[in-house]
């Protein structure tokens, strides 16, 4: 099964994220975001509280990871971030049947 970091990674190679909770939020309000991936370890929790809610509202996949270190380097940026919104899939549909398999 593809992991949500492996999800992030294949949408940075071959289509396209937003990076950060100010831009993962405009993506879900503005209906862009196709997944949204965000970060358990962020604190303060209030941070984030607001990702599920909207998500849920605009019918956007949202899931979580356990490290926004982690998340970060996925998102190939060499620090840590709080939340990744997959714009463009890219791969990631095909990587998801090929797991599936």
């Amino acid at each position: 099964m593809v992991s949500n970091y492996e999800i992030v990674e294949n949408a940075k190679k071959t289509g396209k994220i937003e990076k950060g909770i100010n831009e993962v939020t405009k993506a879900i309000e503005r209906g862009t975001a196709k997944v949204v991936v965000y970060a358990e370890d962020v604190t303060p929790k209030e941070i984030t509280q607001h990702l599920p809610v909207l998500c849920k509202e605009k019918g956007i996949d949202c899931k979580t990871v356990d490290s926004r270190k982690k998340l970060g380097v996925s998102a190939g940026i060499n620090v840590s971030c709080a939340a990744v919104a997959v714009i463009e899939t890219g791969g990631v549909k095909e990587s998801k049947e090929k797991a599936k398999k």
